[in-house]
């Protein structure tokens, strides 16, 4: 949901300069810039942690939305970030500010739609706090995870001849899966123990947006194919003057998961689609020029890295 910003400062502006302003930590691992953080625990014992925050008429409608469904899908956007790093989640705390005016009810439902989700996949919800004031519904989720088996899998290690793939269609998430989408945790699992994987991403922000983050944290560039992005039902149904490809390109929220793998893995990647009712699609490479490009119609071009940004100011 939302729009995407060119003026003022965008989150992504924000977020460099914020990394500028925090000194490195030996308990630290992997601080600002990745889906986690991660901070060194004693004898490997790594620890994921992630937050986000949703808020009315940004991320969801309340007045036409079961709270049930935004409980869920608050829950859901950590799971994905944990699902981006191969890792598994444990334990979530929970903040809310509730409208004055809400009924009790609300925070109720809320609750029962975060723990339907935590439930399923085996987190805890340990506490957090709750207060009311006289504006919209506002939730956030702090997310604990502990490493899979392969290592925290960063957005930094794609290398030029890579390639990239993602786990599912893109575009049109605002007609439903923004809201109702399942995170990719099994299947991040599942990759990392059935291949090398370099770098991924869940895709919040867009496949252009999130793919110029991998391109930007491994120091290469990214070369998708316009022909092999899967393009989801929803995006021919939307009502604007964007085309389907338009929309798989920058929608956010499809929370699909976006890696880089080496090519003689991608090829059996391909040939075994090794993930239960997944189709992984090849979507592009892994370049040594810098910057996003799109190959369309035999021709390359530059691709901007439009998606959904929040604007900070």
């Amino acid at each position: 949901m939302g729009k995407c910003y060119d003026d003022a400062m965008a989150e992504f502006e924000y977020i460099r300069w914020l990394r500028g302003q925090m000194p490195s930590d030996p308990r630290v691992a992997t601080g600002v810039g990745d889906d986690c953080a991660v901070l060194a625990g004693a004898g490997g014992d790594d620890w994921l942690v992630t937050t986000d925050m949703l808020l009315d008429n940004v991320h969801f409608v309340l007045e036409n939305t079961d709270p049930r469904r935004i409980g869920r899908k608050a829950m859901s956007v950590n799971l994905s970030d944990i699902a981006a790093m191969a890792g598994r989640p444990v334990a979530a705390v929970v903040a809310v500010g509730l409208p004055s005016s809400a009924p009790e009810s609300l925070a109720r439902e809320l609750f029962l739609g975060l723990k339907e989700r935590a439930d399923e996949f085996q987190t805890v919800i340990i506490g957090g706090d709750t207060n009311s004031w006289n504006g919209p519904l506002t939730l956030s989720v702090t997310l604990l995870g502990q490493k899979g088996p392969a290592g925290a899998i960063l957005r930094s290690g794609a290398r030029p001849g890579d390639w990239l793939f993602v786990t599912g269609s893109l575009g049109g998430s605002i007609l439903g899966k923004h809201l109702d989408f399942t995170p990719r945790l099994r299947e991040g699992l599942l990759l990392a123990k059935q291949t090398s994987l370099r770098a991924m991403i869940d895709i919040s922000d867009g496949l252009a947006a999130d793919a110029n983050h991998i391109a930007e944290e491994s120091g290469c560039g990214i070369l998708l194919h316009a022909e092999n992005v899967p393009i989801a039902p929803t995006a021919f149904q939307m009502n604007d003057d964007k085309s389907p490809l338009e929309h798989a390109l920058s929608d956010g929220e499809d929370f699909e998961l976006l890696f880089a793998v080496p090519a003689d893995e991608g090829k059996r990647l391909l040939a075994l689609q090794p993930l239960p009712g997944i189709t992984l699609h090849h979507v592009g490479e892994c370049v040594a020029d810098a910057g996003l490009w799109l190959r369309e119609a035999g021709q390359r071009r530059p691709l901007p890295p439009t998606g959904y940004v929040h604007r900070v100011g």
